[in-house]
C-alpha cells in the first residue's frame, strides 16, 4: 500500500509592500511522502513571493510535467512557472519555452550554490527566467504544523514571517 500525502491547512496573510499586494489566502497543501518539511515551507515562501489570486500549487514532485506552482491565464496559457529546489537545467530551459515567465527558488545552502555555479552559463541566456536563492531555510522548517497561521511581510526584498511561536526573517538572494 502506498503512503499517502499529508495535508496542511494554512491561513496566510500577505503584505507585500514591494509589489503592493495585500491579501489573505486559505491554503491547503499536500506534502508528498518524499518531501521534507523544509521543502514544503520553501514552496510556501515561493507562493508568498509571487502571490496573486490565480497562483496555484501544481503537482510538482508527483508529475514531471507540472511545476510546484503556476499561474495560467483564462485561455490556459502558462503565465508563470515556479520550480522549487534544484531542478534539472534542461527542464528549466523547457519551462522557459512553455511559460511567459519562469522562476526557480533554490534552497539547500552550499548545494544550491554549487547547482547555480554548474548551471548559470546556460540559464543566464534565458530572458524570461528569475533565479532566487533562499540561503537559510532550516528555521522555517521548524515551524511546520498541520494547521498554521502565518503572516508574511515583504519589504525591501526581505521576508518576515510571523507565526504562533515567534517570527523568522528570510533574505532571498536574487541570482538572476
Amino acid at each position: 500500500m502506498a503512503i499517502k500525502s499529508t495535508i496542511y491547512k494554512i491561513d496566510l496573510q500577505i503584505a507585500d509592500m514591494d509589489r503592493h499586494y495585500y491579501a489573505t489566502h486559505n491554503l491547503t497543501l499536500a506534502r508528498h511522502p518524499s518531501e521534507t518539511d523544509e521543502r514544503l515551507m520553501v514552496r510556501l515562501v515561493a507562493f508568498m513571493l509571487f502571490a496573486t489570486d490565480t497562483l496555484a500549487f501544481g503537482k510538482g514532485l508527483s508529475d514531471d510535467e507540472e511545476p510546484d506552482l503556476w499561474q495560467k491565464d483564462l485561455t490556459g496559457a502558462i503565465e508563470l512557472w515556479i520550480d522549487v529546489g534544484l531542478p534539472d537545467e534542461r527542464e528549466v530551459r523547457k519551462a522557459c519555452g512553455r511559460a511567459k515567465q519562469v522562476a526557480v527558488v533554490l534552497y539547500g545552502g552550499r548545494i544550491a550554490d554549487m547547482w547555480w555555479d554548474n548551471n548559470k552559463k546556460a540559464l543566464l541566456k534565458q530572458n524570461n527566467l528569475t533565479v532566487i536563492n533562499l540561503t537559510d531555510t532550516q528555521e522555517i522548517a521548524d515551524i511546520v504544523s498541520r494547521g498554521m497561521a502565518i503572516s508574511c511581510t515583504i519589504q525591501d526584498k526581505e521576508i518576515m514571517l510571523g507565526h504562533a511561536t515567534g517570527s523568522v526573517e528570510i533574505k532571498p538572494v536574487i541570482l538572476k
